[in-house]
């Protein structure tokens, strides 16, 4: 019976490369945790990362992605297989309308007391719609309005109103007696769902003889 270690001629039993492979694997698993660690020291300065609440955006490497709502979104929002809508967090949301006629511009103005605009000036988004001159938003969020309705050769009072949704949200008079051209301003931020509307309404007095330069502005402050 050949003696332990030896085989059947007496010849020793050997494992050509094992201790070779058992030094280099040791000596790889050095190597990769030496890697590991000094990938840590780098990353906080090569890959800078910002997320200081749940509504601001994410910024990887100059690149910023906005989360937001699984509901699908008419601003070119993409909804992922898990029902998670990415927008890139450079997408806008703009208009500003003017007037530039001094006539009232049909016998519904009169009827609805709507006041219509008929020159846009920008509208990104294309959520501003012109004819009904009424906007609509393509998503919740926080958004800023203002405007500017000019009365002009007219001695009364008008009262300008920022209707949301049918209702009225604040205000402007002008009724100085003394001048010739006076102007209705005021501005408001407003949380909106989406699909909610935005116009302006006469709620006192009547545009009759010119509202020329008149403005309506709107813009997305950022979505929630």
């Amino acid at each position: 019976m050949p003696a332990p270690g030896r085989g059947p001629r007496g010849l020793p039993l050997t494992m050509p490369g094992r201790r070779g492979a058992l030094r280099e694997a040791a000596g790889c698993g050095s190597c990769l945790g030496a890697a590991l660690a000094l990938l840590l020291l780098l990353l906080p300065a090569c890959c800078p990362v910002r997320a200081q609440n749940d509504t601001e955006p994410i910024v990887l490497e100059g690149k910023c992605l906005v989360v937001c709502d699984s509901s699908p979104s008419a601003d070119g929002a993409v909804t992922s297989s898990l029902g998670i809508s990415v927008r890139s967090g450079s997408a806008k949301v703009a208009f500003s309308a003017t007037r530039s006629t001094n006539h009232e511009p049909s016998e519904m103005s009169n009827r609805t007391m709507t006041i219509y605009f008929d020159q846009v000036l920008v509208n990104i988004g294309n959520h501003f719609d012109l004819a009904s001159s009424i906007f609509v938003a393509p998503r919740k969020g926080i958004y800023s309005f203002s405007f500017h309705v000019v009365k002009v050769y007219n001695r009364q009072t008008i009262q300008v109103s920022l209707m949301q949704n049918g209702y009225p949200v604040i205000s402007a008079f002008a009724g100085d007696q003394d001048v010739t051209r006076e102007a209705a301003s005021n501005g408001v931020l407003l949380l909106m769902e989406r699909e909610d509307k935005v116009h302006l309404k006469l709620e006192r007095g009547n545009l009759m003889g010119g509202w020329k330069y008149s403005t309506f502005s709107g813009f997305l402050v950022f979505p929630l």
